[in-house]
């Protein structure tokens, strides 16, 4: 055999070898891309009840709060309704009562009458979350 000959096989052993590498890589390549195409698959058949699900919980999540906007609103109007009512009573009612009360309190007062109950126990100021007896009181106002 000749050089040029032993080259040739060389060449040919190598395109061979280089060939059924690429052959092997390309077969497990097909056998990635086959079972990335199943998970896929698998994916999106699991992610379509999901999504579906997901739409349902919106729409419930979207009546509920619009139930709630509705109550909240109702609140504030009946809350506008007390207070108007509030302010109706008081003035309504609130002078004369007062009248009444005065009056009550000057034919008291006209009478000589004193319904006042004499206190047993001194009386306390609360100064800055403390409380001071009577005679300190009294010595500090003096």
């Amino acid at each position: 055999m000749s050089g040029g000959e032993v080259a040739g096989i060389l060449v040919a052993v190598f395109w061979a070898i280089l060939v059924s590498f690429l052959a092997v890589v390309l077969v497990r390549l097909a056998q990635v891309l086959k079972a990335t195409t199943k998970m896929v698959a698998d994916v999106t058949e699991q992610a379509v009840p999901l999504l579906a699900d997901a739409s349902t919980t919106v729409r419930s999540a979207r009546t509920q709060l619009d139930r709630v906007d509705a109550i909240a609103s109702d609140v504030q109007e009946v809350t506008s309704n007390a207070s108007a009512l509030s302010s109706t009573v008081a003035s309504t009612f609130g002078g004369p009562l007062v009248k009444i009360a005065a009056f009550g309190y000057g034919v008291r007062k006209a009478l000589g009458r004193t319904d006042e109950v004499p206190q047993k126990t001194p009386r306390r100021t609360v100064i800055v979350g403390r409380t001071v007896p009577a005679a300190r009181r009294r010595k500090q106002k003096g």
